[in-house]
């Protein structure tokens, strides 16, 4: 079993010993400790937090202990249920609450589940405010409210407003979405993704047919939104003969898209796609204006490509949602996001939104009248190979990264995030980071074609 204490939240498997899995101690330690943050930062009389969860078999149970422990250090508690990661970050703002706690493990299998923490503009704990966490619960120095001082509950459901959100968007072309007819296969991850997909879609004019779309926690496949798991997906799609396939991971955070011939989209020109449209459509609302975009080190270089097209400039973030929005707010960037399918739309909110992407995405497929597999071969073409290995608590990542990076005297080198090898000449580069959220080290190598990626990371494997 495993407990993964970070500055991002509290993840880890349900059942087991305290400090070792994720018990109902773990939780009430680690949501005690958040409200004491929030009480302490934002001083004020009375403070409110926005409870969503994914529906996960443990969801419920953890709720009714999040919930409870909240109340216990005297916030008042909004409970919106069932609800996307971004539509619980979205509540944040549309009620003004202090905060907010979004049960969900994202693409981690059933038995895990997870505590991600919200500030009160809806965005992610920065690391400062992620170490006091850590530091509170590891002192213990909490308190609780007195019997009259107790937070109240109450329950609402947001989904329809970030829906109507999305619809209001400027750049969201709604008409010519209608007008196009197009039908999708939606692969709900039996999660929310099955109750607030097929409602966006339907708004949108879109036919859509569902599969593993009952929201039971009871996962028909490994929930990360890689091709291997979506075969079902691709085979619906074909047999429906359907414009698209559109799976989501648990929390809806993330988008991966199949061609109409059943083919993958690839997760990583999700976010290619929508900047490819966000841009050109900025930059004729904004003529003469440089326009930004950001994405992490483990991402496509598609996106860079696509960015100086349009006369723009990328810029790389370390990985972790957090430090992408921390450099688009540097910058000013139009739209950017993570490689996994993670969409940032910084107009409608900060934070990676499916919903968003495939309001985007089907806008960008409408106007060009292309064929799903049209649109993605209008950019340019890259192959990433995504590799893990486990590695042991006491591994000396320090060292490790160093071997591999005197094996490679010629590539350049950036450590900000664990260890990124660009061979420009090439077009090909490789990146090693030690996962926050499971004890591997994830290993992504990109280049022209597969045999390239893929020997490059078997390099990198046989090395380590």
């Amino acid at each position: 079993m495993s407990l993964i204490k970070s500055i991002s939240g509290i993840r880890g498997t349900i059942g087991g010993l305290p400090g070792v899995s994720l018990s109902p101690l773990d939780i009430v330690l680690f949501t005690s400790a958040y409200a004491r943050l929030i009480k302490e930062s934002y001083p004020q009389e009375r403070h409110s937090v926005i409870v969503g969860r994914d529906a996960r078999i443990s969801g419920d149970m953890v709720r009714q202990i999040v919930c409870g422990t909240l109340r216990a250090c005297g916030m008042d508690v909004t409970d919106i249920g069932l609800a996307s990661t971004p539509t619980t970050e979205m509540a944040v703002v549309f009620s003004g609450a202090s905060g907010g706690i979004i049960l969900t493990a994202s693409h981690n299998p059933r038995q895990w589940n997870a505590l991600k923490l919200l500030g009160p503009g809806g965005e992610f704990l920065n690391g400062e405010e992620g170490e006091k966490i850590l530091e509170f619960a590891q002192t213990g120095d909490l308190t609780f409210a007195e019997v009259d001082a107790l937070g109240n509950y109450s329950e609402d459901d947001f989904t329809e407003r970030h829906i109507e959100a999305v619809l209001n968007h400027p750049l969201v072309n709604v008409e010519a979405i209608y007008r196009a007819g197009f039908s999708a296969v939606l692969d709900g991850i039996n999660s929310v993704g099955g109750l607030v997909m097929p409602k966006l879609l339907e708004s949108l004019g879109v036919t859509c047919h569902k599969i593993h779309c009952e929201p039971t926690g009871d996962f028909a496949h490994n929930p990360e939104p890689l091709p291997h798991h979506l075969t079902d997906l691709s085979a619906e799609v074909v047999a429906r003969k359907a414009t698209l396939g559109i799976s989501v991971d648990p929390d809806v955070d993330r988008l991966a898209l199949v061609c109409e011939d059943g083919s993958m989209f690839g997760e990583e020109y999700t976010l290619v796609a929508c900047a490819d449209y966000v841009l050109g459509k900025t930059a004729v609302q904004h003529p003469g204006q440089v326009l930004h975009t950001v994405s992490n080190l483990s991402s496509t270089r598609a996106l860079k490509d696509v960015t100086e097209k349009h006369n723009g400039i990328y810029t790389a973030s370390a990985v972790g949602e957090v430090n992408v929005v921390t450099e688009m707010k540097r910058t000013g960037s139009v739209i950017g996001g993570e490689g996994n399918g993670g969409v940032i739309l910084p107009s409608l909110h900060y934070g990676r939104d499916a919903l968003i992407g495939t309001a985007l995405f089907l806008s960008h497929l409408a106007e060009k009248d292309l064929s799903v597999s049209g649109l993605r071969n209008s950019f340019p073409y890259y192959h990433m190979s995504k590799n893990r290995v486990d590695i042991p608590d006491h591994t000396d990542m320090g060292s490790l990264m160093s071997l591999i990076q005197k094996a490679y005297p010629t590539a350049s080198v950036t450590d900000t995030d664990g260890l990124r090898l660009d061979f420009e000449n090439e077009k090909k580069w490789v990146c090693l980071r030690k996962s926050n959220t499971e004890p591997i080290l994830r290993i992504y190598s990109e280049a022209q074609d597969r045999e390239q990626a893929d020997a490059l990371a078997s390099e990198i494997i046989a090395l380590l």
